[in-house]
């Protein structure tokens, strides 16, 4: 189970195996720094469990340490569950959903490239404040109580980034995840009309896999890759964090995958007042 304390305890024991091999080795940590190409520091912090290494930063060590492969493949295995993050969305609210906004938006600022795989509902860097608000109200009773205007307020302040052309956006979504009506008619026409106008920005391409298309994958889950050091994937109850270099190339040739069926510049931009269009003209 992905929970705070298990994943403690899965780098606290990574970090105490990893320096037991080196002493048992007779190496000392400047040495393996070498052997590693790693600074004796970050050597340091990772036996320590000051860092978390990843997972090529372990094989490094490994290697250099000539560790049995039997004993290398089930510290891998450690080092690839220690880079997988859980954290329920209770445990966001209890802290107040704004804090994620924050969180969200010094990552963003830490990022050049931005992939956003949006099968169910545009993201909250594309949301006018009404649909924001309609997206933030509990649907169940279990769900947290949320300082709706607030969060709503992180958001629009989180979408300046959208005009720093340092930065690119790429935003694929399906067909659903702009007709899912989470709000009034009129909501959802300001909302696909809002999409159209941000995908001309020049830094920003908005992407729509239209349901008549035959596509060889299933849309699961929300993803958000950032460069190419992490994603993020979204579930019911919270959010997974993927470090490891697999995890983010597997996630980045799903994302070419379902690219390739989509509309894009124009088309999508389109397709988008089309989708207005008809929301508009819903009598409710």
């Amino acid at each position: 189970m992905l929970d705070p304390e298990h994943q403690g305890r899965q780098r606290k024991d990574l970090a105490e195996a990893l320096r037991s091999l080196r002493l048992a080795s007779g190496l000392s940590g400047s040495r393996l720094a070498v052997r590693c190409q790693m600074s004796q520091a970050k050597i340091s912090r990772i036996e320590t469990g000051n860092t978390l290494p990843s997972v090529i930063d372990v094989e490094r060590i490994l290697a250099a340490l000539d560790v049995p492969e039997e004993v290398a493949r089930e510290l891998l295995e450690l080092a690839r569950a220690a880079n997988m993050d859980y954290k329920a969305w209770r445990a966001y609210a209890r802290l107040g959903l704004h804090q994620k906004q924050a969180e969200l938006k010094a990552l963003e600022e830490s990022s050049t490239l931005m992939r956003h795989f949006l099968p169910a509902i545009p993201t909250g860097l594309l949301h006018v404040s009404e649909y924001a608000a309609a997206t933030l109200r509990p649907g169940v009773r279990s769900e947290p109580a949320r300082d709706v205007a607030r969060v709503v307020r992180a958001r629009m302040d989180r979408q300046a980034i959208l005009d720093d052309l340092r930065r690119r956006f790429v935003f694929l979504m399906t067909e659903q995840a702009i007709r899912w009506r989470r709000a009034p008619a009129e909501v959802m026409a300001a909302q696909a009309t809002h999409l159209a106008q941000v995908s001309e920005k020049a830094n920003v391409d908005i992407a729509i896999i239209p349901q008549t298309v035959q596509v060889p994958a299933t849309p699961m889950n929300i993803f958000v890759i950032y460069d190419d050091r992490l994603v993020t994937v979204e579930l019911f109850s919270g959010e997974v964090v993927l470090r490891t270099p697999q995890d983010v190339g597997y996630h980045i040739e799903l994302f070419e995958l379902f690219m390739e069926h989509a509309l894009r510049d124009a088309e999508a931009t389109a397709f988008l007042l089309d989708r207005a269009d008809e929301f508009m003209r819903i009598r409710e």
